[in-house]
């Protein structure tokens, strides 16, 4: 099949192997980062920094402030409910 042909479903073979080439190198570069990120944590980790908490304050950063206030505010009700 030529570039750019269309197949008897009506693809274009040409449009199609871009998408999976696109999506092939950005799967390799998620990869990477993981490898990465792996990387600063064992870094961190061996500076004596508690990575667990870190990765808790690095997810609770993409929080909204208003709304990661008020989880916070909930989680003391809840906490407090349940320790008394």
């Amino acid at each position: 099949m030529p570039d750019g042909a269309t197949t008897d479903k009506g693809i274009s073979a040409q449009r199609l192997k871009s998408f999976i080439q696109r999506i092939e190198r950005l799967e390799e570069e998620k990869k990477t980062l993981g490898t990465d990120l792996k990387e600063v944590y064992a870094e961190a980790k061996s500076g004596g920094f508690d990575t667990k908490i870190m990765r808790q304050v690095v997810r609770m950063r993409k929080i909204d402030k208003a709304d990661r206030q008020e989880m916070e505010a909930l989680f003391q009700i809840y906490w407090d409910a349940v320790e008394n």
